[in-house]
């Protein structure tokens, strides 16, 4: 019998891959529809993004609009909040709702057969909720325990320090997004109502439709439900009267929180960063992110992780933000190394304006370029992208750009891009500074503030 021989097949690079392009509609009220088709997805995601900024929320009510974003669906003028559970279960909808610092989104799932259905429920939380006083205190009291959960946990008390730390007092993203125990507690139906009449308008709005649709019946869901929604008292928080925060003068310094015992210790450092539409082109950050703390072959972890088994992992992230952007460098350490570990990670961090290898450059750009298909592989992700570009002030076409950019990055943007990041660092550590705050003091990096 004679041999088979089999021929293995070529292996060939991928072709760049683009987001999808979504069809465009304007609804009655103005609102802006972007349908994106996409065969073979049979449960469709819609996001409802609504540019009501935080810093629209009273000063003595922060977190009112968080509270609102909860009870939309907990009651309404034409059902109570059980039947509307009801129908929402019956039909297979979610439904949820969140804010950020740039406005309210919407998050809404169902087959396609039931997206008419979920529109309707949807449209009717956003246009005619009751605010339930008894709902409204409840979760009211579901934020208070969690406020007492972030302080608990290391590294979202970090978090809360860090903006403490880094913003003015009188900057809105010195507080957290869902407001702090002495602004929530007093919160009532009549504040929600109040907030809601004021900010959670169509005007300036937009509504994504992202799954196996046809556009046609989704446009014409969309103007008999959302479209229907009156355009009348839009929001008085428009982008030109949104302030912006600002650093503080005094941030440039390291903020000890005292856990007296603790094995670990929570190391938080950033600084400034860029947003999306950064000077020179948004696609070094994200390779930047990658090749410094975006996987365990990255920089700090080789150091930290696999050189001194320090640390379980750390991690970097580029957070762009409506006006601007943060670098942030988190994770945990042995309580034992706090002092060398902070001292290693600002010099992988400074160390890296020497620059990065044409090696490194590649596999930044092959992660995030190849990687992109199975990132934006489902309805719920698409939709997801395009709701956060949206409250930016940008379309998914940036996606495409970017990636685009990202395969004509060199070691030379790379280098350029990282040197106009690093500078003054503000610094948060959790853990016990009785025992470590003198060997951090003794690195000469910065005053040393403990926050018992």
């Amino acid at each position: 019998m004679s041999a088979v021989t089999t021929t293995r097949p070529e292996v060939v690079a991928p072709e760049p891959w683009a987001f999808p392009a979504p069809a465009r509609h304007v609804l009655a009220n103005g609102m802006t529809a972007l349908i994106y088709r996409l065969p073979g997805q049979y449960v469709t995601s819609t996001r409802v993004v609504l540019p009501s900024v935080l810093s629209a929320e009273p000063r003595d009510r922060e977190g009112v609009a968080s509270i609102v974003s909860r009870t939309m669906d907990e009651g309404t003028a034409s059902h109570t909040g059980e039947e509307l559970a009801e129908l929402f279960e019956r039909n297979g909808i979610g439904l949820g709702a969140g804010v950020s610092e740039q406005g309210l989104t919407v998050d809404l799932d169902a087959t396609t057969s039931r997206l008419g259905q979920a529109l309707d429920l949807a449209a009717e939380c956003l246009r005619e909720p009751v605010f339930d006083q008894a709902e409204v205190g409840r979760h009211v009291r579901q934020r208070l325990s969690e406020i007492d959960h972030e302080r608990a946990g290391a590294a979202s008390r970090a978090a809360i320090e860090w903006v403490q730390t880094f913003y003015t007092s009188a900057s809105r993203g010195s507080r957290p997004t869902s407001g702090g125990r002495e602004t929530v507690e007093p919160i009532t139906s009549a504040d929600c109502a109040t907030y809601h009449a004021a900010h959670v308008r169509p005007a300036g709005g937009t509504v994504i439709v992202a799954g196996d649709v046809d556009e046609q019946s989704a446009i014409a869901d969309l103007e008999r439900t959302l479209g229907a929604w009156s355009p009348e008292s839009a929001s008085a928080a428009t982008d030109s009267a949104e302030p912006r925060d600002q650093r503080d003068a005094g941030s440039q310094r390291i903020v000890f929180v005292d856990r007296p015992g603790s094995v670990q210790t929570e190391v938080y450092v950033g600084t400034a960063g860029p947003n999306r539409r950064a000077e020179g082109g948004w696609a070094a950050y994200p390779a930047l992110s990658f090749l410094l703390g975006g996987s365990p072959s990255a920089r700090i972890d080789a150091v930290l992780r696999e050189d001194k088994g320090y640390t379980y992992g750390m991690r970097t992230s580029f957070r762009p933000r409506r006006h601007d952007g943060l670098f942030i460098a988190a994770g945990s350490v042995r309580g034992d190394v706090t002092a060398e570990s902070y001292g290693l990670l600002l010099d992988v961090l400074e160390g890296a304006t020497e620059g990065f290898t044409a090696e490194e450059t590649q596999s930044a750009i092959d992660y995030i370029g190849k990687t992109a298909p199975g990132r934006f592989a489902t309805a719920d992700a698409v939709a997801d992208e395009a709701a956060r570009l949206r409250l930016d002030g940008l379309d998914t076409d940036f996606v495409s750009s970017y990636l685009e950019d990202v395969r004509a990055l060199t070691p030379e943007r790379l280098q350029e891009a990282w040197k106009s990041v690093v500078g003054s660092w503000t610094t948060v550590l959790v853990g016990d500074a009785e025992a470590h705050a003198d060997a951090v003091r003794a690195l000469g990096r910065g005053e040393v503030t403990i926050v018992t």
